[in-house]
C-alpha cells in the first residue's frame, strides 16, 4: 500500500470519528424546543445592566430573579426540575444586548429570557428572540411599542402609557398646578417615550407645559436647563431620565431655589435617587405598582427574605424581576410547556390573574400587562402611597 493511500484511510478515520461524538453531541429536541440540561433543569435567560450607567437597576433584577429562582425550587421546581439561570450583562449598550440574546439562544439554548433592562436595548435585541421563536420577557421596559414588536416579546413591567396619565391626575388634584416645565434625556429610547406620554397626559389635564428642556444620559451639570425653566416660571417640574441624572437635577433645581413639586416618570422608582439626592427628592412624585410598605403578605415576605439575603430593601425592579419568574413558573406548569419554546410561549400568553407581590397581573393579547398601579411620593426619604 503506497504512502499516500496509508494517509487518506487515516485521514477518513479521523473524519469519521469526529462526525461520530458531533452526533452522540447533538441534541434530539423536536423542532422549536429547546434541549434539556444534562442535570434535567430549565434554562432561563438574563440579560441585564450589571455594570455602567443604571447598573443598580439591572442589579436588582438579578437579585430579585434569584430570590425568586431560589423560592420556587426550593418548593420543589417545576414538576421536579429545578429552574437554573443564565446571567448576561449588557453593560446598557444596544449591541452588547443582541450579543447576549444571540449567544443565550444558539449557545446556551435556554428555553426563554428575561430583560433587557432597558427599553432600548429590548427594541434592538426584542426582534433578535421574536424571529428565532424564543420568548423574551421584559421587567422594567415601560416605552410605547414593546408589545407590538412581535409574538414572542412579553413585559411585566407597566408601560409609561398607563402610569404616568395616573400620576398626573393624582398629582394636580394634590397639588393643583397648571403651569409645568418638562425635562427629560433625549438620547434615551424610554425617556424620550415618558417625556411625550408625559405631554399627552398634562394636555388632557388641561395644564400647561411653559418649557421644555432636554439633556443626555451621563450628563451631570443642569445648571443650563434649569435657568431656562425658572425664567419660565412653571408651578411643577415633570422629569424623565434614569436615577442618577434625575438626582443630580434634583439637587441642582433645589440649589437653584427652584422649590416646586417634581413628577418623574420610571426612573425614579429606586431608592438610589432617595440616596443620592436626599432632601432634594422630598416630596417627589412617581407611579409604581409596588413599594416595599405594600400592605400584602406575600409582599412582606418577598421584603424580609430579599432584606435577608442583600441588606437592601427591594426596589420595583427587584419585585417585578422577582414575579417575572414567578410568572413563567405558571406557564411552565403547561403540558409541554417546559421543553418547547413554542408551547411555552402560548403556555405564558394564557396566564391569567397570577397573583404576585406586585399585584394581580395578567397579560393582554400584545403581552403587555393588565394590573393596578397607585401613586407614590418620597416622604421623610422613603415611597409612600398617595391616597
Amino acid at each position: 500500500m503506497s504512502f499516500n493511500k496509508r494517509i487518506l484511510i487515516f485521514l477518513l478515520i479521523c473524519l469519521s470519528l469526529v462526525l461520530l461524538v458531533t452526533a452522540g453531541c447533538t441534541s434530539q429536541s423536536e423542532p422549536g424546543g429547546a434541549p434539556e440540561d444534562a442535570a434535567g433543569e430549565i434554562k432561563i435567560g438574563v440579560v441585564a445592566t450589571l455594570s455602567g450607567d443604571g447598573a443598580d437597576y439591572g442589579v436588582s433584577i438579578k437579585r430579585g430573579l434569584e430570590t425568586a429562582r431560589d423560592r420556587i425550587n426550593g418548593a420543589g421546581g417545576i414538576n421536579g426540575r429545578k429552574i437554573s439561570l443564565v446571567i448576561e450583562d449588557s453593560h446598557g449598550d444596544k449591541n452588547e444586548a443582541i450579543n447576549a440574546v444571540q449567544k443565550l439562544i444558539n449557545r446556551d439554548r435556554v428555553l426563554a429570557i428575561i430583560g433587557p433592562t432597558n427599553s432600548g436595548e429590548m427594541f434592538a435585541a426584542g426582534p433578535v428572540a421574536d424571529k428565532a421563536g424564543v420568548v423574551i420577557m421584559g421587567t422594567s421596559n415601560t416605552a410605547r411599542g414593546i408589545g407590538e414588536i412581535g409574538p414572542y416579546v412579553f413585559r411585566n413591567s407597566l408601560p409609561e402609557d398607563n402610569i404616568i396619565p395616573i400620576t398626573v391626575r393624582k398629582s394636580k388634584e394634590k397639588l393643583g398646578f397648571n403651569r409645568v416645565a418638562l425635562l427629560y434625556s433625549s438620547n434615551n429610547d424610554w425617556a424620550v417615550s415618558s417625556a411625550k406620554t408625559f405631554e399627552e397626559a398634562l394636555r388632557e389635564q388641561g395644564v400647561a407645559i411653559v418649557e421644555t428642556q432636554t439633556f443626555a444620559d451621563g450628563d451631570t451639570n443642569f445648571q443650563a436647563q434649569l435657568t431656562r425653566v425658572a425664567a419660565a416660571k412653571p408651578e411643577a417640574l415633570a422629569v424623565s431620565a434614569l436615577y442618577k441624572e434625575a438626582a443630580l437635577l434634583l439637587i441642582q433645581a433645589r440649589q437653584q431655589g427652584i422649590n416646586l413639586p417634581v413628577m418623574g416618570g420610571n426612573g425614579f422608582n429606586d431608592p438610589e435617587l432617595i440616596k443620592i439626592a436626599g432632601e432634594a427628592a422630598e416630596g417627589a412624585l412617581v407611579g409604581s405598582p409596588w413599594f416595599a410598605g405594600r400592605d400584602d403578605p406575600a409582599a412582606q415576605v418577598f421584603v424580609a427574605e430579599y432584606q435577608k439575603r442583600y441588606n437592601a430593601v427591594p426596589n420595583q425592579f427587584a419585585a417585578q424581576a422577582y414575579d417575572a419568574l414567578g410568572i413563567m413558573a405558571e406557564a411552565l406548569k403547561a403540558e409541554g410547556a417546559a421543553g418547547d419554546r413554542a408551547k411555552f410561549r402560548d403556555a405564558l400568553a394564557a396566564v391569567k390573574n397570577y397573583q404576585g407581590v406586585t399585584g394581580k397581573f395578567s397579560f393582554d393579547q400584545n403581552g403587555d400587562p393588565l394590573m393596578d398601579a397607585m401613586v407614590l411620593q418620597v416622604v421623610n426619604g422613603a415611597y409612600r402611597e398617595v391616597k
